[in-house]
């Protein structure tokens, strides 16, 4: 029997990585590592740096490889995610194969919680279900970038009895939703909040949550815009990649009744 351990380490400060998450990390054997080339060579320093930090010894290895590029094509996004999880199925059915002995323990080590925008759970779910693997898995959550970045604008996410939606900028860009006046936007590479930038709306924008890079900007959404666009293409270019997310609050009065 293997184990995997799917681990949330949080939104990129090691403090963030929880007591759950350290007992999760002394129990493996071998960190599975995705490349994601030399732009990102941060992201991986950092799960190096949780390992040091939190782990007591030395007695495990990393085994890296090189993550597939999601092909945008006229297929479509889903398709072309799936396509993206077929091809990292591969690459860690071949992983789990060639680098763990049995009895041991492997784990990926996702950023933030692994339960939320990330597929690390569907890919050794459907590796499973394949068969011929005698495998379990354990899934140890993480402090989101969503919870980060509300601690560091010092906001709760919600009004008093109203909900939130948390969604992305693709689908954000189709408009606000109608139900909710808070809403969380993540993997918005467009900067789909400017299209709002005439409606009564605060935001709550960050960058690079937790980490020494960390950029936040808050306000009125058409007073900032402007600020947010350069900063992020400022940040874009420093750092060859950008995370961020934000959340956007519509101001209205709603009418009671």
């Amino acid at each position: 029997m293997k184990r995997i351990l799917i681990i949330g380490i949080g939104a990129g400060n090691p403090d963030y990585v929880t007591i759950q998450a350290v007992n999760a990390l002394n129990e493996v054997d071998v960190f599975f590592v995705m490349d994601k080339g030399i732009a990102k060579g941060k992201l991986i320093a950092l799960r190096k740096d949780i390992c040091r930090r939190f782990i007591k010894g030395n007695d495990y290895r990393f085994a890296e490889a090189s993550s597939p590029d999601r092909v945008q094509d006229a297929a479509g996004y889903r398709e072309s995610v799936k396509r993206l999880n077929d091809d990292k199925e591969v690459v860690f059915e071949r992983l789990i194969s060639e680098e763990m002995s049995d009895g041991e323990c492997g784990a990926f080590l996702t950023w933030g919680d692994p339960t939320l925008y990330d597929s690390t759970i569907r890919i050794i779910d459907a590796i499973i279900k394949k068969g011929g693997h005698d495998l379990e898995y354990e899934v140890i959550p993480g402090i989101s970038s969503i919870q980060a970045l509300a601690a560091q604008h010092k906001i709760p996410l919600n009004r008093i009895g109203e909900s939130i939606e948390i969604t992305t900028g693709r689908r954000i860009a189709e408009g606000f939703p109608n139900n909710v006046d808070s809403v969380v936007v993540m993997l918005d590479a467009a900067g789909a909040y400017k299209r709002f930038a005439d409606q009564d709306i605060d935001i709550y924008w960050g960058a690079y949550i937790g980490t020494p890079d960390e950029i936040l900007v808050a306000g009125k959404l058409k007073d900032v815009v402007g600020d947010i666009e350069r900063i992020r293409a400022q940040a874009r270019e420093a750092n060859g990649w950008i995370m961020d997310s934000y959340l956007m609050r519509r101001n209205r009065r709603r009418e009671e009744g």
